[in-house]
């Protein structure tokens, strides 16, 4: 089983970081693999409504949204993290979900997902809200924690002395890597995956 770790901060070993790796530590101990994408400080691409991918499967920008949607047939699970910014997440992290959920939000399905967020001191709670939408659009499980999944501090360092917080990643690693082997578990004892209506798609005048 392997699950992907998105670092939507620019900063590639900062606070985000830090905290990503307290759950790909825990995903390790169970035998699980782990992947790292890092966005990088570039400015990253927003979704021009194009339709282009509908066709292909792929966003016509040829950057890692692409590299990650060639991946999503191998990866059991997803874990988000982005910095907060006046109570939302990161620019790079959003345009870049935007894109990948579009283009690839098919792939999606059925694999556990969850966000996690870094602030200093406020606006966790609402960042926290705007990543696990894209999971609740797409079919996803959206694994919690005991808390919701956060850390504080302006630092690595001064993350690694939230114990609450890092406590809390490691709980949603541990619950992720139970939902992956009961997944894995009831595919094994033959439990179909959910057959779907055709989706329904109306706006306010019809």
């Amino acid at each position: 089983m392997k699950v992907l770790l998105i670092n939507g901060s620019p900063n590639e070993k900062g606070c985000t970081y830090t905290a990503l790796c307290e759950a790909a530590a825990v995903f390790s101990k169970n035998g699980i693999e782990t992947e790292l994408v890092y966005l990088g400080k570039k400015p990253v691409a927003g979704c021009i409504a194009c339709g282009a991918c509908r066709n292909t499967g792929h966003c016509f920008v040829g950057d890692k949204v692409n590299e990650v949607i060639d991946k999503l047939d191998e990866i059991d699970g997803i874990l988000v993290g982005s910095p907060v910014y006046y109570a939302g997440v990161s620019g790079q992290v959003t345009a870049f979900l935007d894109r990948l959920f579009y283009a690839g939000g098919g792939k999606m399905a059925g694999k556990p997902a969850a966000a996690v967020v870094s602030c200093r001191r406020g606006g966790a709670s609402a960042a926290f809200e705007i990543l696990n939408k894209y999971f609740m659009m797409t079919n996803m499980p959206v694994v919690s924690s005991q808390y919701w999944n956060q850390v504080h501090g302006n630092t690595p360092e001064e993350v690694r002395k939230d114990l609450e917080g890092l406590q809390t990643i490691r709980t949603l690693a541990e619950n992720m890597t139970w939902l992956l082997r009961c997944i894995e578990a009831g595919r094994q004892a033959g439990v179909p995956y959910p057959a779907y209506e055709p989706k329904i798609r109306t706006n306010f005048i019809r």
